[in-house]
């Protein structure tokens, strides 16, 4: 049972996927995006060659739980990759993930250009690891 974790944003697309158990999160590529249908192509690449069963997005909400026109762009994306790709996809509470692994990696002492190219990754690693553990 694999599945793939996103950080949809508007410029990149962080992707983990689980191992074969389910039990733990690897972050695996940002995706640059360029457009819908190159990004959906990618994302498709990726699910085929980990034999994806199912997504889960993370959905950027509000501190006080609302949701925001972000969310609601990442909503009509993944909308657009169920569509697409077949799989069913989860939405899954990212508040504070790139908090979490921007403070990671800084306590990892990695420098801010090393951070902002793998920041999204790790994003999309502890939105599948917090969805992972609640299973």
């Amino acid at each position: 049972m694999r599945i793939l974790g996103l950080d949809i944003g508007d410029r990149t697309i962080g992707v983990a996927v689980c191992d074969p158990l389910g039990i733990t999160a690897q972050g695996i590529t940002t995706i640059r995006r360029k457009n819908e249908d190159v990004d959906i192509e990618q994302l498709k690449d990726i699910c085929n060659k980990y034999d994806v069963e199912s997504i889960v997005s993370g959905l950027p909400k509000n501190m006080n739980g609302t949701l925001g026109p972000q969310s609601k762009k990442v909503i009509e994306f993944c909308k657009i990759i169920e569509e697409r790709i077949k799989l069913p996809i989860k939405m899954w509470d990212e508040r504070l993930t790139t908090v979490a692994a921007n403070r990671a990696m800084l306590e990892a002492d990695l420098s801010r250009k090393k951070r902002k190219k793998i920041v999204d990754k790790m994003a999309a690693t502890y939105i599948l690891q917090g969805y992972l553990d609640s299973i």
